[in-house]
């Protein structure tokens, strides 16, 4: 409200002030006309100086013979003659001057006249209009506080976006193919009994095209599209979550057959009763309100509710059961058929380079979701402007792989000689184990370019999309983590802190082995641990044990042991190969980066 007001006393300061300045100029405009005494007057009339008097009530205006013009008073009652009269001015002098008398009239009159006394309350006026329009805005805002927040989307022409806007998730868009149907042709289902699922929730990570596909879904049954967030029905003020929810409902019924899409919907939809807020907790007021409106939706109104989240395992339990949300979307990460048909479709409206292959691209980015890969395209298409291109190069898309994947060249950060020496063999040592262990996939790139809080680097990419990974694979991925470490021991005789992260990425991996895959033969076939999250305490990770003091103790052993050996693994490698790990540095210090086909070339293509 201060920042109201005080928006509003500007607006009359600056109007004050425009109409100061107008007044300063008019009076600057009759300031230039010299005022003269009575006597300096009838001196000029004597002298013959005075070409035109002009008379309005009591002043006197004069031009004299050069063109300047003087101004004087006389009385009010005093007549001009009188004042001529009285002076015993000579009528010969007189009769050379020409006078005219004018009466004040016209707008100049009246602006001189009224305009100061107007002014005033015009200013006055205008401020308490401000006030009023402002007070009345208020209390619309007051009165509209509890109205829903939802976006109406109708999509038209070239704005819609149906499923061919969509690339992969084919088993998600055969399910929601259906509800697609429903909201064009209800009756179909209806006919045989059947009830179409009043409430879809779409379930994946971040970045994997759940929004868009709501939007697909509305684009293909040409329907609106109510849009809001879970984060915008919670307020500070009780209730008003509540009101959204049933306005937005109000609103969605009203326009049938239509789809309400809720995004991000674990900010509401939380489990009750698992924190602090207790039943009067505004959310759960606000789920409450949900689960009662999902719940009485008329069988007859087409008003399908879609959500979205990536942490379907903290949504409440009655969120979940039939007559809500009875249809579950689960949307993967693109595999590598995915990526290629998503990086077409986001490299439509770019101009690419003849020898650009999409494959390439997809077969780089595994793990990749739609979003980062619209995000590559996109920094590769800055990169590209930045290097004044016409068109986006296949060098500009790989670089920007790296650059998503570790951050951006460091290329103020120079290592000195001594540095630059060990973080060669620190990813010389990663890149040799890797080639060398069969279940390792193949390496990409080594660097000793620095690269966010990497030193350097060593890139390793599948040649095929894996769903299951194996006891061995795991193993001698950990051999590949401690290959850094390992190389800087046996060639310098001590470690640097170049190796933490491989340390901790290791030891996690070693602990899922031992704790979570049940691949450990002295631990046997089972899990140690439950995880749990304490919601209202932040993103605090809480452990309940389920074994003893000596089985954590057995677990830590084996943990160890799991990584003594890939240690072991590493130095036998490259104690045996160190003629390739020296071929493998001095080409890292002579050129700082080596691709696949010059680091196969160097030492012989990948067993197998």
């Amino acid at each position: 409200m201060g920042k109201i007001i005080l928006k509003n006393f500007l607006i009359f300061l600056i109007i004050f002030l425009v109409i100061a300045v107008l007044f300063s100029t008019y009076n600057a405009s009759l300031e230039k006309t010299q005022e003269i005494g009575i006597e300096k007057l009838l001196a000029q009339i004597d002298n013959e100086e005075i070409k035109q008097i002009i008379v309005r009530d009591s002043k006197l205006e004069i031009v004299l013979n050069n063109g300047q013009k003087e101004i004087t008073n006389k009385e009010t009652n005093e007549s001009l003659s009188e004042l001529f009269k009285n002076y015993n001015v000579n009528l010969d002098k007189i009769k050379k001057i020409n006078i005219e008398i004018k009466t004040n009239e016209g707008w100049a009159f009246w602006l001189t006249t009224i305009l100061p006394f107007l002014i005033p309350f015009i200013l006055i006026a205008i401020f308490i209009y401000l006030m009023m329009r402002q007070v009345q805005g208020a209390n619309t805002k007051a009165l509209s506080f509890g109205q829903s927040q939802a976006r109406e989307l109708r999509q038209k022409g070239k704005e819609k976006i149906t499923f061919k806007n969509v690339a992969g998730c084919k088993e998600a868009k055969e399910e929601l193919t259906e509800i697609v149907e429903f909201l064009k042709n209800p009756g179909k289902f209806t006919h045989l009994g059947a009830k179409i699922p009043k409430g879809v929730l779409l379930m994946g990570a971040p970045g994997t095209g759940k929004t868009m596909l709501a939007k697909a879904v509305a684009g293909e049954a040409n329907v609106p599209f109510f849009s809001i967030s879970g984060s915008e029905f919670v307020e500070m003020f009780v209730g008003v979550g509540a009101s959204r929810v049933r306005d937005l409902f109000k609103k969605a019924k009203k326009t049938a057959p239509c789809i309400i899409f809720i995004d991000e919907l674990d900010a509401v939809g939380r489990q009750r009763g698992a924190g602090l807020g207790g039943s009067h907790d505004e959310r759960e007021q606000t789920l409450n309100q949900i689960l009662v409106e999902m719940d009485g939706m008329e069988t007859k109104i087409n008003v399908i509710v879609m959500a979205a989240t990536n942490r379907p395992d903290i949504l409440d339990p009655a969120l979940l059961r039939p007559g809500r949300f009875d249809r579950r979307v689960i949307l993967d990460m693109p595999d590598l058929k995915d990526r290629e048909a998503i990086v077409k479709v986001h490299a439509k409206n770019k101009p690419l380079a003849k020898e650009i292959n999409l494959r390439i691209i997809a077969a780089r980015t595994p793990g990749f979701s739609g979003a980062d890969l619209a995000n590559l395209l996109n920094e590769a298409a800055i990169l590209a402007a930045r290097r004044n291109k016409k068109e986006i190069e296949m060098t500009d898309i790989l670089e920007s792989v790296e650059k998503v994947l570790l951050g951006p060249e460091r290329k103020s950060h120079i290592l000195t000689e001594k540095e630059k020496k060990i973080t060669a063999y620190h990813e010389g040592g990663h890149a040799l184990v890797a080639h060398e262990l069969p279940n390792v996939d193949p390496v990409q790139k080594v660097s000793i370019i620095a690269r966010g809080q990497a030193a350097g680097y060593t890139i390793k990419l599948p040649e095929e999309d894996r769903h299951l990974h194996s006891k061995s694979e795991f193993i001698e991925e950990l051999a590949v983590l401690l290959a850094g470490h390992t190389a800087e021991k046996e060639i310098f005789g001590e470690v640097t802190t170049g190796a933490s992260n491989d340390l901790r990425t290791a030891t996690k991996l070693a602990r899922e082995i031992v704790t979570e895959y049940g691949m450990d033969e002295t631990m046997g076939p089972r899990t140690f641990g439950e995880k749990e999250e304490l919601i209202f305490l932040g993103r605090e990770i809480h452990e309940q044990r389920d074994y003893s003091e000596k089985t954590a103790e057995q677990i830590d052993q084996q943990i160890s042991r799991l990584i003594n050996q890939a240690q072991e693994t590493a130095k036998e490698i490259i104690t045996k190969k160190r003629t390739l790990l020296e071929k493998i540095v001095r080409e890292l210090i002579l050129k700082e980066t080596l691709e696949r086909e010059d680091f196969e070339k160097l030492i012989g293509p990948k067993k197998k």
